[in-house]
């Protein structure tokens, strides 16, 4: 299945400066811009299916690079764990030391098994 637009943009971000110029700036045209290939070949002067081929293997190089490093990801995991922490440091005003100290012992068991 083919990524959405949000998350080849997330992918541009992580991953564009490993691009060539020309692939960049197409693919933050296409991606971010929400221009057509047929736009962006105008603004480049160049043919809509050159502009085609550098948007396809821009997307296809940033999703080999998110394949191998899996930063994208890693940074997707690591926004959950920390919305869980919030929520466990909000739910700990309300608990006793006894439920405190619980829920610290599995939140700690959690991350080592995150950390594995």
């Amino acid at each position: 299945m083919k990524p959405d637009k949000l998350t080849m943009a997330l992918l541009l971000d992580c991953y564009g400066e490993l691009l060539t110029e020309k692939q960049r700036d197409c693919f933050d045209l296409y991606c971010n811009q929400d221009l057509t290939l047929a736009e962006i070949a105008e603004l480049q002067g160049t043919s809509r299916q050159g502009i085609h081929d550098a948007v396809t293997r821009a997307e296809a190089q940033l999703l080999r690079y998110e394949e191998v490093t899996g930063c994208l990801d890693r940074e997707r995991r690591d926004l959950q764990i920390a919305a869980r922490l919030e929520a466990l440091a909000a739910s700990l005003q309300d608990m006793s030391r006894r439920e405190t100290e619980e829920a610290l012992r599995n939140a700690a068991a959690a991350l080592r098994q995150i950390d594995n």
